[in-house]
C-alpha cells in the first residue's frame, strides 16, 4: 500500500463553528484495507472521486454498504470500514451544528446513520465529484467544496439559541457538565430543551455529552495512570472509563492506544479543543 496523501485546509472565517477543518485525501491499497473509526463529535462529510468505501458494521448505528460520497451523522457507536483500490476525497469535518446550518436537514435525520450526498446534499453530489477529478490540485479540488459550503450558508436554517448555547457548553466543558444543571439555566423545560436539541443536534444531550468526555479523554491516553485520567474527566473509576471506552471504540483503553485509530482530530492534525 502507498503512503496516503494527505492535504489539510484550515476553512474559511464565515464556517467558523460550522466545519472544524478540510482534508484532501488519496491513498491506494492492492488488497483490501480494513479500520474502524471511533465515535466522534465531528461528522464526516466526503465527497469522493475514486473507489467505493464500504461500511462493514457500525456499533449503534444503521447504512452499511459501498458509498461514493456520504455522510456519517452523529452516532454513540463506532463503526467499520474497508476499502480497496484508489481512495481520492475531499473530507469535510462538521459540527452538528454545521451539519444543520448547511445541509438544511435536522440532525435526527442524519444520526446513528450513513446517508448517501446525493441524498443529504445534493448540492455536493452530482457533478461535483466529477469536477474534482478533472481539476488538477488538492487546492482547486477544496476550493470547490468549500465554495459550495459558503454558497449554502445562506439557505440553511440557524440552529435555535438554547440548542447553540447547550451544545457549545457542553463542549467546553468536555463534556463534563451536569446537564440538569444547564438545562435548569435556560429556563426552559427539560422536555422542550432535549426534545430542541435532538431534533437540531441528532442525539439527546446525555448522549452528545458522552461522546464529547469520550473524545476528550482518549485524546489524553498515554498522559497518565487510567485511574487517573477516569478521575480527571468525570468519570466514577477506571471501570467506569474502561467500559466507554469499549462502548464507543470498541476496544478497551491500551487497546485503542497501542493502535492508533484514525480520528477526525487525526486527520486535521489537532487534538479535541
Amino acid at each position: 500500500m502507498a503512503i496516503p496523501e494527505l492535504v489539510r485546509h484550515r476553512p474559511h472565517p464565515s464556517l467558523a463553528g460550522l466545519v472544524a477543518g478540510i482534508v484532501g485525501l488519496s491513498e491506494l491499497a492492492d488488497d483490501p484495507v480494513e479500520r474502524r473509526q471511533p465515535a466522534g463529535s465531528l461528522l464526516p462529510l466526503v465527497v469522493s472521486f475514486g473507489d467505493p468505501l464500504e461500511v462493514v458494521s457500525l456499533s449503534d448505528g444503521e447504512g452499511t454498504g459501498r458509498y461514493s460520497s456520504f455522510i456519517a451523522g452523529f452516532m454513540p457507536g463506532h463503526a467499520t470500514t474497508r476499502f480497496v483500490g484508489t481512495q481520492r476525497c475531499v473530507q469535510v469535518y462538521l459540527t452538528p451544528l454545521g451539519a444543520y446550518r448547511l445541509l438544511g436537514l435536522p440532525g435526527q435525520d442524519l444520526a446513528r446513520r450513513v446517508t448517501s450526498l446525493d441524498a443529504a446534499a445534493p448540492f455536493l453530489g452530482g457533478s461535483l465529484p466529477e469536477r474534482l477529478a478533472e481539476t488538477a490540485t488538492w487546492a482547486g479540488r477544496i476550493g470547490a467544496v468549500e465554495q459550495a459550503l459558503l454558497s449554502a450558508l445562506d439557505a440553511g436554517p440557524e440552529a435555535e439559541p438554547v440548542v447553540a448555547w447547550l451544545w457549545n457548553r457542553i463542549c467546553r466543558s468536555g463534556g463534563r457538565a451536569r446537564i440538569d444543571n444547564l438545562v435548569n439555566q435556560t429556563g426552559w423545560s427539560h422536555r422542550y430543551v432535549a426534545t430542541r436539541f435532538r431534533d437540531q443536534i441528532g442525539l439527546s444531550p446525555k448522549a452528545a455529552s458522552g461522546i464529547v468526555r469520550f473524545e476528550r479523554a482518549t485524546a489524553d491516553l498515554g498522559r497518565g495512570a487510567l485511574a487517573e485520567l477516569a478521575a480527571a474527566h468525570g468519570y466514577a473509576d477506571q471501570s467506569h472509563f474502561t467500559r466507554e471506552v469499549v462502548r464507543y471504540s470498541g476496544e478497551p483503553p491500551r487497546a485503542l492506544l497501542a493502535a492508533q485509530r484514525p480520528t477526525a482530530y487525526t486527520a486535521l492534525g489537532a487534538g479535541p479543543p
